[in-house]
């Protein structure tokens, strides 16, 4: 065991240090502390002493340098049982410092600000705090290294029971931690200096889950840091989230984020059975369903408006296991709340998840840029010689949005503001032009078709006009598009290529 003499504290997020380190002045600890962290633990009457006091020199270039000094960090990293390093401290003036407190500049809580500058951003990356974190971890055998508010209790609870001291299990733990803390922080400066494939793999674990894909595999998850996300939306009622709800409910988050009408998508699999979009929640709700009610039993429901009471009501008519919004009005969440089974999430933002994207394989790890490339009506290449409606325009449009999000091969018919049959993962193009048209609940004779890739042979559009399709878009580039061209010429199909490609795997 190692008794707690001496802290030095350094924290940017000063939930609960007050009341921590009053707790530990009832130890008889000694605290050294910095700028604003003294400034608070003064005003809050708690005697400190500066570190000014202990390195001989005042903090200066704006806070930039004030513990990179060998009286702190040789405090922290001196064996206490190693009598040259002992010799080193008293020949120098260094006293050892049994438990360091810190956490670190909010640089992503920085960089996540609209408009933030660059110098901004460097101004909050920390130096001095991962310093102190990793000296006081590399040494957990003499040291107690604090990096989160979280840790308050458990420590204080120890120290009660340990008459002030830490077992070297928990400093252990603590370094682990520590420098889990700091890999984290790396990383999220790294991709932002970076490429933005440029990512290193450091997570936060913020829950172990029950399972994972399926009942035989362990799982937990784990936050970026960088904020946002599915992975950071607040439970407002139901169970635990399942690692297949948080995969499901990241891909319907993202579909509803690319449109900036009220929209809703119903996702099974991490493909949209349905989506619709409307003039109220409600509207768009039963337009996605719609398309499959028997798929959207037991789905996934995102919308990228707040849900009122009467989309919560039509939710509610059948089995749903998400249900993931920017928001609920009372009376909505009161309706949703009635159904103990169902997960209701709230987001912050219905921004596009910023970062890398990142696919582990055996071995490694894939690490891309995410797709967040939106399609203009300008961006629209006529190929065919009759040229689109208006009307097919906007479904088009829309139809090209939903298919981004569909598993390839991927294949969507839709009309404006409505999928009408959806065709996902199959090996051949052909095949989802057929499964599409086969599910569609919907009269598939005048909706448009999108292909999230080029039509290798000109069979799929043959197949689609079959189903009578009156217009097409699709990325182009194949060596055969003028076999397909032809094809909608014959069929009197209009048909734009966009030049852009939408795989999804």
């Amino acid at each position: 065991m190692r008794p707690i003499k001496r802290a030095l504290i350094s924290v940017s997020d000063k939930t609960g240090i007050i009341d921590f380190a009053r707790q530990l002045k009832d130890f008889n600890v000694e605290i050294i502390s910095t700028g604003g962290t003294a400034k608070s633990l003064r005003d809050a009457g708690i005697d400190v002493r500066d570190i000014s006091d202990v390195t001989g020199f005042p903090e200066m270039m704006d806070g930039r340098v004030k513990t990179l000094h060998p009286r702190v960090h040789g405090g922290l990293l001196a064996l206490r049982d190693n009598p040259e390093h002992v010799a080193a401290m008293d020949q120098n003036g260094i006293q050892p410092i049994d438990m360091v407190v810190v956490n670190l500049y909010p640089f992503a809580q920085t960089i996540a600000r609209e408009g933030v500058t660059r110098e901004e951003a460097i101004e909050q990356i920390d130096i001095g705090g991962p310093a102190m974190i990793r000296s006081a971890a590399k040494n957990a055998r003499d040291v107690a290294v604090v990096v989160s508010p979280t840790q308050y209790t458990g420590v204080v609870d120890e120290l009660k029971q340990q008459r002030g001291s830490l077992s070297l299990t928990t400093r252990e733990r603590l370094a682990h931690e520590a420098f889990q803390q700091t890999a984290r922080y790396d990383s999220i400066v790294s991709s932002y200096l970076g490429s933005g494939s440029d990512l290193l793999l450091a997570r936060n674990k913020s829950a172990d889950l029950r399972y994972g894909e399926n009942p035989h595999q362990s799982a937990a998850i784990y936050q970026t840091g960088e904020g946002g996300g599915v992975a950071n939306a607040e439970l407002l009622s139901g169970k635990e989230m399942s690692f297949n709800n948080y995969v499901d409910a990241d891909a319907a988050w993202q579909l509803v984020c690319d449109f900036t009408a009220t929209t809703c998508a119903i996702i099974k699999h991490t493909n949209p059975a349905g989506v619709g979009q409307g003039e109220t929640v409600a509207v768009a709700y039963q337009k996605a369903l719609a398309t499959d009610p028997v798929s959207a039993f037991g789905g996934i429901v995102a919308v990228n408006r707040a849900v009122d009471a009467e989309a919560a009501t039509e939710i509610t008519k059948i089995f749903t296991e998400v249900v993931i919004a920017p928001g609920y009005d009372d009376a909505a969440l009161e309706i949703l709340k009635s159904k103990k089974n169902l997960r209701v999430l709230r987001m912050d933002s219905t921004e596009p998840t910023k970062g890398p994207e990142y696919k582990q394989i055996s071995g490694g790890m894939l690490v891309q840029t995410r797709d967040h490339h939106q399609l203009k009506r300008e961006d629209l290449k006529v190929v065919s010689s009759r040229q689109p409606s208006e009307e097919e325009i906007r479904a088009l449009l829309f139809a090209w949005t939903v298919c981004k999000h569909t598993k390839s091969n991927a294949i969507v018919y839709a009309r404006d503001g409505q999928t009408v049959g959806v065709g996902a993962g199959q090996m051949s193009r052909v095949d989802s032009v057929r499964l599409g048209a086969m599910r569609a609940q919907l009269p598939v004779a005048g909706s448009v078709l999108a292909s999230d890739a080029f039509f290798p042979f000109r069979d799929g559009i043959d197949e689609a006009a079959h189903h009578g399709i009156t217009a097409v878009i699709q990325p182009g580039g194949s060596v055969r598009d003028d076999e397909a061209i032809a094809a909608a010429n014959e069929h009197g199909l209009a048909m734009v290529f966009t030049g852009v490609r939408h795989f999804k795997h």
